[in-house]
């Protein structure tokens, strides 16, 4: 792996971030702020503008991440978030036939994922699951060291499981604050930082919430390590004791012995994680 040069492109709801990554190095970031609201032939456009200056005669594949379902074998892309001409874009097609290197598609929570294996504390792990909370709540799951998404990249959507009146995504990521309180997240994130007693509680009230869903985990894929990733795994000490006290009445105590649950520490996990779609399809 260290020897190989890959591209890794994300492409986000505002911004295309991209760099050449060898081994576990990043070469030199290029990002290009997109315009969402743009044709799909704009988006492209500006998809190209990116990875026209990382390519090079010593690379051997392309791998890029999108916040969309993803038909995988084929790398068509539906329904990108937050850019509505997206609905359907035969990304990998067009961009082998452009750049004449493999290309690799999937969704932004399973290049976490596979970024956390390849790079982050996922490493020499056999099976794994990335939980990514942000303002939504995303998994990937690592299984006997593949990447395992699903044809429609819908495996390990733990989120969109029905759960109370909605599913696990509107009470246990960041939505929650909004949802429920009509609070801005980062608010409540600063609140908590100076020992307000309300935002703790809530923070309290989304750590049982977290943890329920994390126990849906471990009945479903009987994971021995989850990576929280996103960006409240920043307020992980506000929540995580309600979080292990709703996972600790798991019905399974052996399961919770051999549980490790981290948190993510990979600057740049979702360029990585795009690289590494490479080489998860050479395993």
């Amino acid at each position: 792996m260290n020897e190989k040069k890959v591209i890794g492109l994300d492409l986000g709801a505002s911004n295309i971030r991209g760099s050449v990554v060898h081994g576990s190095t990043i070469l030199d970031i290029k990002s290009k702020p997109i315009r969402s609201n743009g044709t799909v032939e704009e988006v492209l456009e500006d998809l190209f503008f990116i990875a026209d200056q990382l390519i090079s005669d010593d690379l051997v594949g392309i791998g890029i991440g999108v916040p969309s379902v993803v038909d995988v074998e084929q790398g068509i892309v539906y329904d990108v978030q937050h850019i509505p001409s997206w609905k359907e874009v035969h990304l990998k097609k067009i961009m082998e036939e452009r750049y004449h290197l493999p290309v690799f598609v999937n969704n932004d929570a399973n290049c976490f994922a596979i970024g956390e294996y390849y790079f982050g504390k996922g490493k020499g792990s056999t099976h794994m699951i990335g939980l990514a909370i942000g303002t939504g709540l995303g998994s990937g799951l690592i299984i006997n060291k593949k990447l395992f998404a699903g044809p429609n990249c819908g495996a390990g959507e733990i989120g969109m499981a029905d759960y109370l009146d909605h599913c696990y995504e509107y009470y246990a990521c960041g939505q929650f604050f909004e949802n429920v309180y009509h609070t801005d997240g980062q608010e409540v994130f600063e609140r908590a930082k100076a020992n307000d007693p309300i935002a703790l509680k809530w923070y309290a009230e989304m750590g049982t919430h977290l943890g329920n869903a994390i126990k849906l985990i471990m009945y479903t894929y009987d994971a021995s390590l989850i990576i929280l990733g996103g960006s409240v795994r920043l307020a992980y000490p506000y929540f995580k004791d309600t979080m292990w006290e709703r996972i600790r009445t798991l019905a399974y105590p052996k399961s919770l012995e051999k549980l490790s649950i981290e948190l993510s520490t990979l600057e740049n996990s979702a360029i990585l994680g795009a690289a590494g779609l490479y080489y998860d399809q050479q395993q």
